[in-house]
């Protein structure tokens, strides 16, 4: 980032960058709490990260503050209006992957409460998968690194596809026994939270090469959920049988 003539503009815009880096390291260090309370049903670090949540929600506010303050005062052009606006934008996403992980959390206190029937081991891979997209995304904002913002971007087709996946499987564990039901539904919401997640952290990517590179990627952003088509090939596989 260039130099300013006036030194504080300077300051401001680094204050910025300051807030949406320690946002950042909440959101990631939530994430990576909810997926481990969830395989080790520990209630306490479950609890620990829906209690984090409203000070993420408190620096989404700080940013849209601060970027409010600077679209008024320093009139920002090119380059910086994209970095400012863009913040914005990147600090909306991280404070619903807070929430996500807020999910995900409180998901995990249900299912704490009684005996594990199917294996965690699957939605855990999902997890470390989206936890890695989010760390190359703040990685790729502190460096404006474009380039490994669009590694990102391409990585939210696997996410899908894994999401896919869980999806037809807890819902055959769901159709083989009835005692299964309650888990896995609490589970596939589970998966589709860190499925939104993967979405929000492709988001981030997208606002990362616009105000780097100044033009949205080009292409359709991959995808890879055939999670309807799944539930409805396990139906249909149901009535033959």
């Amino acid at each position: 980032m260039a130099g300013h003539t006036v030194r504080s503009f300077d300051e401001e815009l680094r204050h910025l960058r300051d807030i949406i880096a320690r946002m950042g390291g909440m959101v990631e260090s939530q994430l990576a709490l909810a997926t481990t309370a969830m395989v080790k049903r520990d209630v306490a670090l479950a609890t620990r990260v829906v209690e984090t949540d409203p000070q993420v929600d408190a620096m989404d506010r700080e940013v849209s503050h601060h970027v409010v303050k600077l679209l008024a005062l320093r009139q920002p052009m090119a380059g910086d209006l994209r970095l400012i606006v863009g913040s914005m934008r990147i600090a909306s996403d991280l404070e619903r992957i807070g929430d996500y992980a807020a999910n995900v959390a409180k998901r995990s206190l249900v299912l704490a409460q009684n005996p594990p029937s199917v294996s965690y081991g699957p939605i855990e891979r999902m997890g470390r998968m989206v936890q890695e997209m989010l760390k190359d995304t703040l990685d790729a904002f502190a460096t404006d690194d474009a380039a490994k913002a669009m590694s990102v971007w391409r990585r939210d087709e696997a996410v899908d596809e894994m999401y896919s996946s869980l999806f037809r499987t807890l819902l055959t564990y769901m159709m083989e026994d009835p005692r299964n039901i309650t888990p896995c539904t609490h589970l596939l919401f589970i998966a589709k939270n860190l499925e939104r997640i993967g979405d929000h952290a492709t988001n981030i990517a997208e606002t990362i090469h616009f105000a780097v590179v100044g033009e949205e990627p080009e292409g359709e952003r991959p995808k890879g959920d055939t999670s309807s088509l799944a539930a409805a090939d396990v139906g249909g596989s149901s009535d033959a049988s």
